[in-house]
């Protein structure tokens, strides 16, 4: 059902079951899937694709230019996932072409009011980002991060999964998966070892991550400490997922119980 008020390009591609409400804007190259809430004064513009069973609130903005000095009107991409909510003032950029274009997000995500999805940025599935966040451009959000409120994260920085940001954070350095992160400039607090339970990860693998994490971080030369590690921890998948985090390609340097500023 589309209220009469809305104004919907004739060239854009929404399903039927699509529910757009009064004063939302719908540019030509969108194209939303089937179950798709918009509420009221909701504007979607640009190359974007949106998957099924997401809502918009109030005010959210999608898919309008990235807002980087650099571009120049180039076409590039939005890509949104599945049963995601994005509340009020919520903005979400397309990509740009020197970040490779596109812009995406997974699904089961909820993105709190007035928090930026900059440009080139991707974020995972099941993230929660809270009132006022906003992911600065290339960011990469992995699957089950939360950050808390009024927290702000620089570009090209990594979160890796199930970490958490306390809210008012400054995230200036990469975040280890299950890592729990504060700070005026973050660093690192330790594990999210309520998060790990109730994920139902075996308890195990939990007290070896725990034993791992003293040993990565036991002094601040991390790749010294890396090669240190024995067969044991590198077996348990926490700890790899951990390991190779650390040695994936990086903007931004690890943060780490010795960041603090």
């Amino acid at each position: 059902m589309i209220d009469k008020s809305a104004i919907v390009d004739q060239n854009a591609k929404i399903h039927s079951t699509v529910k757009i409400g009064p004063f939302s804007v719908i540019g030509p190259n969108v194209e939303i899937g089937e179950n798709v809430t918009i509420h009221s004064h909701v504007n979607i513009s640009g190359n974007t694709k949106i998957g099924k069973g997401n809502i918009f609130y109030p005010f959210a903005s999608i898919g309008n230019e990235p807002q980087d000095l650099k571009y120049n009107g180039e076409k590039t991409f939005l890509q949104i996932g599945e049963n995601n909510k994005f509340r009020e003032y919520v903005t979400v950029n397309p990509g740009t072409v020197g970040g490779g274009g596109i812009t995406k997000i997974g699904n089961n995500c909820l993105f709190m009011i007035s928090s930026h999805i900059a440009h080139d940025c991707n974020v995972g599935n099941n993230v929660i980002i809270a009132n006022n966040v906003p992911l600065g451009g290339h960011v990469i959000i992995e699957n089950s991060v939360v950050i808390g409120g009024n927290s702000a994260v620089q570009q090209f920085t990594r979160i890796g999964e199930m970490a958490m940001i306390g809210g008012m954070t400054g995230v200036l350095h990469d975040v280890i998966p299950y890592g729990l992160s504060v700070g005026n400039r973050n660093y690192l607090q330790g594990l999210n070892l309520i998060g790990l339970r109730r994920a139902n990860y075996e308890n195990k693998d939990i007290l070896g991550l725990s034993e791992a994490y003293k040993e990565i971080f036991a002094t601040k030369n991390l790749t010294e400490n890396l090669s240190k590690l024995n067969g044991a921890f590198k077996e348990n998948p926490l700890v790899k997922n951990v390991i190779e985090f650390i040695n994936k390609d990086k903007k931004r340097s690890i943060c780490t119980p010795f960041s603090k500023e």
